[in-house]
């Protein structure tokens, strides 16, 4: 699956070279690329941003080098799903992350700046995502997290595909529940004697009910949404 990124920033990306994602990009199971938004840009300094009508701080992104920028990629990458990471947009959740990964063709993305984008950049695009319900100063790292999202649903990305079940967001609905390594005692904190047990029954249901316990308590909102 490709994931192209529009950004005034690729060097960004780099990040997603290490760990998991990395891998998959080096074994081919994915790919990664940025695109420089600036050489689409107007003029002789290749302005892509401008101030707002009607006035009001900061800058906005114009929408011409944006659409030249989408277009550009179109062409050489037609059947792409093209995304505008924005707070405005559909929060993101493991219901959305599997969607997109159902789109192997790949995802386009765009990373805004400054105060935002041209309102009109939202017609050209398939869809609006957002992280969360807070502010960062670009959409880079929002992309970011919705590449690591969707990639490590992919064939083969995960050494152990059965991991996919057991996390945190998944069918059941819940958290995950309470992990516990060696030493059996650390500053004078135990792991549960059920984990030592070797009765495989009784731990699953030790760890089902924990998993719905610790849902109720941090997210009460989580049990009964909707499946993905």
């Amino acid at each position: 699956m490709e994931f192209h990124v529009i950004t005034l920033f690729p060097e960004m990306l780099a990040a997603m070279e290490a760990g998991l994602i990395g891998r998959a990009n080096q074994r081919g199971l994915i790919s990664i690329r940025g695109h420089d938004l600036r050489p689409y840009g107007i003029g002789t300094y290749r302005q892509v941003d401008d101030t707002p009508y009607g006035g009001g701080s900061g800058m906005v992104m114009r929408p011409e080098p944006i659409a030249a920028a989408i277009d550009a990629v179109a062409a050489e990458r037609p059947g792409l799903l093209c995304i505008l990471m924005t707070p405005q947009g559909e929060l993101l959740d493991q219901a959305t992350v599997r969607e997109l990964a159902q789109h192997r063709t790949g995802l386009l993305l765009i990373a805004g700046r400054y105060e935002g984008v041209d309102e009109r950049v939202r017609a050209m695009v398939d869809r609006e995502l957002s992280i969360g319900e807070y502010v960062l100063s670009g959409g880079e790292l929002a992309a970011m997290v919705v590449i690591e999202a969707v990639a490590r649903l992919l064939p083969g990305v995960l050494g152990n595909p059965e991991s996919l079940a057991q996390e945190s967001f998944g069918s059941s609905r819940t958290l995950e529940y309470p992990q516990y390594t060696r030493p059996e005692e650390f500053r004078g904190m135990r792991v549960p004697e059920i984990l030592l047990s070797g009765n495989h029954a009784r731990i699953r249901a030790w760890r089902e009910t924990e998993a719905r316990r610790r849902s109720e308590r941090r997210l009460p909102g989580l049990i009964g949404r909707r499946e993905p």
